[in-house]
């Protein structure tokens, strides 16, 4: 890193921003994440939909508040005609609720005789010990249901405010850059808009590589479940493709949603080990061929770094924070590159591990008393 692109302020000054800032983002993160969440959301899809907003300007000679109004208008269609498609074929995997019930309890006994013969455990104790984990887990159970409901109502909300902070953000994204460039002396402008410029760059890099990652899941699933002959592959495979985005959970989530949609036909022990397979082959394909050519290309974060502030970011904004999390620290990796006293945490939070290190020492001529 070149020293004379770096922001450089006095010490007193850099311990003094670190400490409060550390400080600042932490509280404002815990106590303010149900608001800020919403917004982070609309800032990286304000940033997605920039170039769409910058061709109706310049090509098309629309005004500012209609293309903004375009790009978002068509980012919710899309948004919406995905979900039509989806309670569509969802209401057809309900029209088959029955079978499936069938099946799972038929597969249930098959588990049962297993046990039974394999590991001498009669049918009334196994009875006995579904309906102790039964009764335990009813209270949870409403517990969770409870708290269900408030954050289906709570991702509602989201999902009706985050257009409109997506909006503002377009509409008044001049007058946000032109109030970072008063924060700093003019012979910082030049410094910020490179910071500005990689940050736009990262996150549309990144959003539009999740996109092409979530198509690509999506269509190698489809085709393998439609070979072992799953009634509702194409669904499925979309449903795994867009929970695929969610780190680590929501593979899990598909996966299992998979099985019980396979039990639509005969509850064969093969046709459910086959599922497995096509999910494990295609994570196989999706984490060693996608995701380092399509993501960590984009966005120079270590694993180390992602899987902590994924972990973080799930603790303080569940779904939406795991989600937020790689974009974010992309954001700070920019951010600290370009500010003196924070490149050392730039570095730490890169990829770019050196092959050896050695370390290197001024002589020194006095003695030790």
């Amino acid at each position: 890193m070149n020293m004379e692109n770096t922001i450089k302020f006095p010490f007193y000054i850099r311990l003094s921003f670190m400490v409060i800032s550390l400080i600042g983002i932490t509280y404002i993160l815990y106590m303010g994440n149900s608001i800020l969440i919403p917004i982070l959301m609309a800032f990286l899809l304000a940033v997605l939909l920039l170039p769409i907003v910058h061709f109706l300007n310049s090509k098309l000679r629309f005004p500012n508040v209609l293309s903004s109004s375009i790009a978002v208008l068509l980012f919710v269609s899309m948004i919406i005609g995905i979900f039509v498609f989806l309670s569509y074929e969802i209401s057809d995997i309900a029209d088959d609720f029955a079978a499936i019930r069938k099946n799972i309890d038929l597969f249930i006994v098959d588990i049962q005789q297993y046990i039974k013969a394999n590991f001498h455990v009669s049918l009334r104790e196994q009875r006995k010990y579904i309906e102790d984990v039964t009764e335990d887990s009813v209270q949870k159970g409403k517990e969770t249901i409870g708290t269900a409901i408030i954050s289906v109502t709570d991702t509602m909300l989201d999902l009706t405010l985050i257009p409109i902070y997506t909006f503002l953000i377009l509409l008044y994204r001049t007058h946000f850059i032109l109030f970072l460039a008063k924060l700093f002396k003019k012979e910082y402008h030049a410094n910020l808009k490179e910071i500005l410029t990689q940050i736009k760059g990262s996150v549309q890099s990144y959003i539009l590589g999740l996109i092409f990652e979530m198509i690509v899941v999506s269509t190698l699933t489809s085709v393998g479940l439609y070979f072992i002959g799953i009634k509702y592959a194409i669904l499925l495979g979309v449903i795994t493709g867009i929970l695929n985005l969610v780190p680590y959970v929501g593979i899990l989530v598909a996966g299992v949603l998979t099985i019980f949609a396979s039990l639509t036909g005969t509850p064969e022990l093969s046709m459910i080990l086959g599922v497995i397979i096509v999910n494990i082959l295609v994570q196989i394909i999706d984490n060693n061929i996608l995701v380092p050519l399509i993501i960590n290309t984009k966005v120079q974060i270590n694993a180390l770094v992602s899987i902590v502030g994924i972990i973080i970011g799930g603790q303080l904004g569940g779904i939406a924070g795991m989600f937020l999390a790689i974009p974010l620290l992309a954001i700070l990796k920019i951010v600290f590159d370009r500010i003196e006293s924070a490149e050392p945490w730039g570095y730490l939070m890169g990829d770019n591990m050196p092959k050896a290190f050695v370390w290197r020492f001024k002589k020194n001529t006095s003695k030790l008393n």
